[in-house]
């Protein structure tokens, strides 16, 4: 069934604004999945905070112009599926990467983070990035630690008192 010109219209403008938004996006072809397994990809991108969207390609580069994925172009053949990152640069690789180990059809083109394509080779390292509430617990375990060291040293000051009048103590107790 052919779309209208406002239908497509309507797609190249919700693809944008989502593109303009986006940490990170990663396109895959898709050949060879089933409804249900694109109905199961569907449902854990949704709520991995992931945006997937099968879009044609001339539709896709159109949406994609004036973006920082605007690199993407050239990787755009083929039927290709979007999968935008809305909540951290690697919460769209780590959706794709899990759901490609239980269905081999699922294939990874080509990923772009920040204006930069990246080759599909590069899917495990953005799926390793950590996520916000991780980066942040990194970060202030980092912070805390001169903290809690300086809190050791100052408190075993008085410490090493109180064992040297103790050992003193037992000293003369037993003398």
């Amino acid at each position: 069934m052919a779309l209208s010109f406002s239908e497509k219209q309507a797609i190249v403008s919700e693809v944008a604004e989502i593109a303009g938004s986006a940490h990170s996006v990663v396109i895959a072809e898709y050949n060879g999945l089933s409804a249900e397994d694109m109905t199961e990809l569907r449902a854990k991108a949704r709520s991995g905070g992931v945006y997937l969207r099968v879009v044609k390609n001339t539709l896709a580069r159109r949406a994609v112009e004036g973006t920082d994925f605007e690199c993407l172009n050239d990787a755009l053949v083929g039927p290709l599926v979007m999968a935008f990152s809305q909540e951290d640069p690697g919460s769209a690789a780590r959706v794709l990467k899990e759901f490609s180990k239980e269905n081999g059809k699922l294939v990874v083109k080509a990923l772009s983070v920040g204006g930069q394509l990246l080759a599909a080779t590069e899917l495990e390292r953005l799926a390793s990035l950590p996520t916000k509430e991780q980066a942040i617990s990194m970060l202030m375990s980092v912070m805390q630690a001169p903290v809690t060291k300086l809190a050791r040293t100052l408190k075993e000051v008085p410490g090493k008192l109180v064992r040297t009048v103790a050992a003193v103590r037992d000293s003369k107790e037993a003398a």
